[in-house]
């Protein structure tokens, strides 16, 4: 079985609880998460099966939406409701106009400093582990994009902690408990992200996800392939490129296309640009644009990421 299943995390398990879980009812031998969501977050998990799984990190490069809520006057060591607060403050003098005149301000390519407690790696060690033992120390900032950032609904004015639930669409690698600090902080009164739903990653939609208790009842009626998605859905967010039936052979093979085996391409194709390469409607593999030093002339060739064969 090759594929994505669309899964509605819910929270009080880890990512790799689900994956155990996908494992166990569809019998795949292969078998992995795309884009980490913390135990106590809930929302879209694609869990990529058998050859799917050599997609996951081409699954997790779409951008990401979010529907989140942060309370502030509360700071936290992990910027989310699970950490320890390290500061409160009274916020009953912030109002929604700062809200409203603050969040524009933090909407395009914006730096962020990720938390300690956070899966990244730091010569080699992941950094909430670095946490764990006690240590601290200075994690590199980044550039992040928020394409969308709105509230929905908010509460508790005039209290020392309001809520303000928002919704936020951003790009991978996003940290949106520390988009929630980093606002907090902005105002002067400290923030901390306390619910996040994740609903959206890339493709893959909130409104389309299937709850653990759907997937038990489809296996229990030998229905589960219902749930797949095909793994050429699973990266439609990559430009498209259609091959020539000649040229079928050897890219399955992992040489190298040239523009001759070409027959189409969705669009502009900038160099170093990850592409799905097809025949038809059959996905064939991961390449990447690269410019052709070997003549005199510039073109666009592609090499081989990912081979998934015929």
């Amino acid at each position: 079985m090759d594929g994505i299943i669309n899964v509605l995390k819910p929270p009080g398990m880890t990512s790799h609880d689900v994956v155990y879980f996908v494992r166990k009812i569809t019998g795949a031998k292969k078998c992995g998460h795309t884009g980490t969501l913390d135990p106590g977050a809930t929302g879209v998990l694609p869990v990529c099966l058998g050859k799917a799984t050599r997609l996951a990190r081409f699954v997790t490069e779409g951008n990401k939406s979010y529907r989140a809520e942060m309370t502030l006057g509360v700071s936290t060591t992990t910027q989310d409701a699970f950490g320890d607060i390290v500061e409160l403050k009274d916020a009953f003098q912030i109002y929604p106009e700062q809200i409203d005149n603050l969040l524009p301000s933090f909407i395009g390519d914006i730096k962020q400093t990720p938390p300690m407690a956070s899966a990244i790696k730091i010569n080699g060690q992941r950094l909430y582990d670095l946490a764990r033992q006690g240590q601290s120390i200075d994690v590199p900032t980044r550039i992040v994009t928020i394409f969308d950032l709105r509230v929905v609904q908010s509460n508790n004015w005039g209290t020392a902690h309001p809520r303000i639930l928002f919704d936020v669409t951003c790009s991978k690698g996003t940290y949106v408990r520390t988009l929630c600090a980093d606002i907090g902080r902005a105002l002067g009164c400290g923030a901390y992200m306390s619910f996040l739903l994740r609903t959206r990653v890339a493709g893959f939609s909130i409104d389309h996800a299937y709850t653990l208790e759907d997937l038990t009842d489809l296996a229990g009626a030998g229905q589960i392939s219902l749930a797949v998605v095909p793994m050429v859905q699973a990266v439609n967010h990559l430009p498209l490129v259609e091959i020539n039936p000649t040229a079928q052979r050897a890219v399955c093979s992992g040489a190298t296309l040239y523009p001759a085996g070409v027959k189409r391409i969705s669009g502009p194709i900038k160099e170093d640009a990850m592409v799905r390469v097809q025949s038809g409607q059959n996905l064939l593999g991961i390449y990447r644009a690269v410019q052709d030093m070997d003549i005199g002339t510039k073109r666009i060739i592609f090499k081989p990421e990912v081979v998934l064969g015929e």
